[in-house]
């Protein structure tokens, strides 16, 4: 007789009812066995209460000989036994623990707060003081024991803890503490010691702007000044960089407090002088907004302005071929200074840092520096000469032979037009439709014939510019629509129908210069 293989399932229909997975685990939790419960034991004479005692211990000390490196099981152990009142075994269970791990810092903070609770004041001060005195970096401590003395009332206890934990040059916040108490019992004198060791544990400029306040609050103007002058004193013999904004930005906020403008000014004029702009740009929006307030418009124009001028110079002299800094740098000067002839060599300048290579792409930017000059001479300063001489060296200047801008040659002929030089500016476009065809350059050349009405000459370019690029179906199309415009419809027609029997048309073309 053969095995029998698994059960077959004759209905695998969907039960009419389902259970899901929450409906289970509900359940199960439901129906769970209730946990053991440690019996509850009454202690009916003082020998059943020793004997307890003793067998608790006993399971204390098993499982701390088990794992004597587990410093909660020491904990609930000296717990325990200030439950029974036991002081002296549980300040013996701590030492022990102590011993094992003498830099535990939750572990000496349990033993204190022990000895706290039940008021055993000496034995608290002994233990903070060999806390402190074994792990000295640790804040936590010195800060529980500053507030034990001060909630004491022990006030000359307080602040030698409090020089104890200076002698260590703590973080900024536990000086600040120190100069809080001072001021809460009204020791002025002391506090403005201790700032003075503080500034130079931590010589910081916004722990001076704290001083300033303090002094600003407690004190005279003079030592509000003698304070901000120590601290620009001591950070620039540090060097200019130590120097922060915020601290010459406060200081002259003060000034400005106390109606003295003139010394305002000459902090901010200070701060942009020596900052870098990355390091001033918030004293910068101060200085706007002092100037826009109580100062003059010129001035804090011609401030920005030397200002700017020294970030642009530096960035120029970095990468003299960093065209973007070029441009905001002559826009800057453009609109700040009135000498034409400054504005003029800086044009010279910057059009001085020629590409090193003929590509296209390395030109793009630095043509437009030409531009922008040949503009500038015509608009701003009326000199037409000059603008045509700027205009003349720079296509002497481009390699037309690797490539050519068709803008500028545009640029040049609707110069010369406006400068009722019409013959000029035909023979510049047809020099350059000879020197370098380009389907842009005759587009320009047809546009600027447009608008002079002079169609005969805008059918002689089309008719060139289809013998150079007869598979550019928008010349044929522009072609077109000139002589329907025209009203030649008849020539139109015959137009679209030689463009169509080209073979090859290249309906994908895409025009460039």
């Amino acid at each position: 007789m053969g095995d029998r293989g698994p059960p077959r399932v004759k209905n695998k229909a969907a039960a009419p009812l389902q259970i899901t997975a929450e409906q289970i685990l509900r359940e199960a939790y439901e129906q769970r066995e209730p946990s053991l419960q440690i019996p509850k034991q009454r202690i009916a004479d003082l020998e059943e209460l020793h004997e307890f005692q003793g067998r608790k211990r006993k399971e204390y000390e098993d499982a701390l000989r088990r794992n004597r490196l587990n410093i909660n099981q020491w904990i609930r152990y000296a717990q325990w036994e200030l439950e029974q009142k036991e002081f002296a075994r549980a300040r013996s269970i701590f030492e022990r623990a102590l011993e094992i791990e003498p830099t535990n810092v939750p572990l000496w903070l349990r033993y204190i707060e022990a000895e706290l609770k039940h008021r055993n004041i000496n034995h608290a001060r002994n233990l903070f003081d060999r806390a402190v005195t074994l792990l000295p970096r640790v804040d936590k401590l010195w800060y529980k024991y500053v507030s034990m003395e001060e909630t004491l009332t022990n006030v000359p206890g307080t602040r030698q803890v409090f020089e104890r934990w200076m002698e260590w040059e703590p973080e900024p916040q536990a000086w600040l503490s120190y100069v809080n108490l001072e001021k809460r019992y009204g020791e002025y004198e002391r506090a403005r010691a201790i700032f003075e060791k503080f500034t130079i544990v931590h010589p910081q400029s916004e722990n001076w702007i704290k001083w300033a306040r303090f002094e600003d609050e407690y004190g005279s103007p003079d030592n509000v000044r003698e304070v901000y002058s120590a601290a620009v004193e001591t950070l620039r013999t540090a060097g200019d960089e130590f120097v922060d904004e915020k601290l010459l930005g406060s200081w002259a906020k003060w000034e400005t407090r106390q109606k003295n403008f003139d010394k305002a000014r000459e902090l901010y004029k200070l701060g942009l002088d020596t900052l870098s702009r990355a390091k001033s740009m918030w004293l910068y929006n101060e200085y706007s907004a002092f100037e826009k307030r109580y100062g003059e418009r010129e001035g804090i124009e011609d401030v920005v302005f030397k200002k700017r001028r020294v970030q642009y110079e530096e960035q120029v002299q970095e990468n003299p071929r960093n065209y973007d800094a070029w441009f905001a740098y002559l826009t800057m000067a453009a609109e700040s200074s009135k000498s034409i002839d400054d504005i003029r060599d800086l044009y010279e300048r910057a059009i001085a840092n020629v590409p090193p290579t003929q590509e296209k792409q390395h030109w793009r930017r630095y043509i437009f520096l030409w531009i922008k000059y040949a503009i500038y001479e015509e608009l701003v300063t009326k000199d037409f000469e000059q603008a045509r001489d700027v205009y003349r060296a720079c296509l002497k200047l481009i390699p037309h032979k690797q490539f050519t801008f068709a803008k500028i040659w545009y640029m040049y002929a609707c110069f010369e037009v406006r400068r009722n030089n019409l013959n000029v500016a035909r023979k510049q476009l047809g020099m350059a439709i000879g020197m370098c065809p380009k389907p842009k350059l005759f587009k320009y050349y047809i546009e600027l014939e447009m608008k002079l009405r002079e169609f005969d000459r805008c059918r002689t370019l089309f008719e060139k510019y289809l013998e150079k690029f007869p598979r550019t179906p928008q010349a044929w199309l522009d072609y077109a629509e000139l002589e329907q415009m025209l009203g030649d419809e008849d020539r139109a027609r015959a137009i679209l129908e030689l463009a169509m029997s080209i073979p090859g048309l290249d309906l994908g073309f895409t025009e460039g210069e």
